[in-house]
């Protein structure tokens, strides 16, 4: 059974809000990004699917509450695609700093292996 353009509503209103939530941690207005984590971008993704999945079964009937929390969903996704660069951009320069980190912990590791080889 299908469900209800009402519930589809309800639906979708939630999704936006929690897609909101992952936005908002993500990408904090007027602040830096934040490098996700594996579970925030697992979560995004969940939601994307999720929500993927009730657009798909949208009725061909219009009703304005529906077509209003399309427009919120939709808002909140154009705010994910405007921030997928940031994001990013600030996962490259971690990847970079965790790659400055490995090679100082390998060079110490070398240093101390070849210090207990002079011992």
């Amino acid at each position: 059974m299908a469900p209800t353009t009402e519930l589809l509503a309800q639906n979708l209103r939630q999704a936006t809000s929690r897609l909101s939530l992952w936005l908002d941690d993500l990408v904090p207005a007027g602040d830096s990004p934040r490098p996700a984590t594996p579970q925030q971008m697992s979560g995004l993704l969940s939601e994307l699917m999720q929500a993927g999945e009730w657009l798909r079964g949208l009725p061909r009937q219009k009703d304005p509450l529906l077509d209003q929390e399309l427009g919120r969903y939709r808002q909140a996704v154009e705010r994910l695609r405007d921030g997928l660069p940031l994001l990013r951009d600030v996962l490259v320069e971690e990847r970079a700093r965790l790659e400055g980190e490995r090679a100082r912990v390998r060079s110490a590791a070398e240093w101390a292996r070849r210090s207990r080889q002079t011992l």
